[in-house]
């Protein structure tokens, strides 16, 4: 049996897991991401990580040679190189990845692999997830942020300049506000993740009136739950954006099975029915029965994924 280390390098944490040839997820350690301590500090603390569960394979009789890691920001997966990144992470940007992490290991260096962690999470959903057995499988994840994943054959489709995925920031007649586009996160307007994340559901409410009493997006349901008008306004925007944007993608692409991910895929029905109304009602006839499943794998999706990476 091969075993391999996957890793999911995050802006808040960063989780790593070994992972049998078999798709089994054996054990996972997470340590926090030193998120303004730069590239090399956080290549320090990675490579700790990773050196610990060699250890502690190794003295189970699980040798470890290969890493795969599933990072945030654009990842340049051919050089294993951090393309560009927000400053959720400071100093990421620039950042040769795998290089780096194989020189602390001591791994040769096309032992060592990196994607963006949404590939590497919907590549572990297609592995032993909700799309497991499909020839393709669309992953979009609605939570701080909107990305996304085609796979197609078992492999993520990066983009010529590894950009693919990048859901969020396209076009959506729902981010507009009193005729005005509301601004994004990449510095554009009127995108998808201007209205359908986590964030941009709080930002919404707090537009309509709401009480500044709720301080995130977790306040905003529960007022929902309660029946307060702002916050299901707001849920109700969020949720239709996603269900048109995803319509949209399928009507493109096709695949044989949608996974939704991401913490809003998780809250339950205010966010879930109207999401899957709004897209029901965008998709082309031939389309209109494509499985849309909640995500399988948890917080050890990406893991599973990036491990996939060297495991085959």
């Amino acid at each position: 049996m091969m075993y391999a280390i996957g890793v999911d390098l995050g802006g808040t944490k960063t989780a790593a897991g070994v992972v049998s040839e078999a798709g089994e997820v054996l054990f996972i350690e997470t340590v926090p991401t030193l998120n303004r301590a730069g590239g090399e500090a956080i290549l320090d603390a990675t490579a700790a990580l990773v050196a610990g569960l060699r250890e502690r394979a190794a003295a189970e009789g699980m040798p470890i040679s290969r890493v795969g890691v599933g990072s945030a920001g654009v990842i340049d997966a051919g050089r294993g190189v951090v393309v560009s990144a927000t400053e959720a992470i400071h100093g990421w940007a620039g950042t040769a990845l795998t290089e780096g992490l194989a020189k602390r290991l001591g791994l040769a260096a096309e032992a060592v692999r990196a994607v963006n962690d949404v590939h590497a999470h919907a590549l572990g959903e297609a592995w032993h997830g909700a799309a497991a057995g499909t020839a393709s499988s669309l992953l979009v994840a609605f939570g701080t942020g909107v990305g996304g994943s085609l796979v197609l054959d078992g492999k993520p489709v990066l983009g010529h300049r590894y950009v693919g995925g990048h859901v969020g920031h396209f076009a959506s007649p729902y981010a507009y506000h009193d005729g005005k586009p509301l601004p994004c996160v990449c510095g554009g307007a009127g995108h998808l993740e201007a209205v359908a994340s986590g964030p941009a559901i709080h930002a919404a409410f707090r537009r309509l009136g709401g009480s500044s009493e709720a301080a995130d997006t977790r306040a905003v349901f529960a007022l929902a739950e309660e029946g307060n008008a702002e916050a299901s306004l707001a849920i109700l925007a969020g949720a239709q954006a996603a269900g048109q944007a995803l319509a949209g993608l399928i009507n493109i692409l096709d695949p044989a099975v949608v996974v939704v991910s991401g913490g809003l895929a998780d809250a339950g029905g205010a966010w879930w029915g109207p999401m899957k109304t709004a897209l029901r009602r965008e998709l082309l006839d031939p389309l209109v029965r494509v499985p849309v499943l909640r995500a399988g794998l948890g917080n050890s999706a990406a893991i599973t994924g990036a491990a996939r990476l060297v495991l085959y």
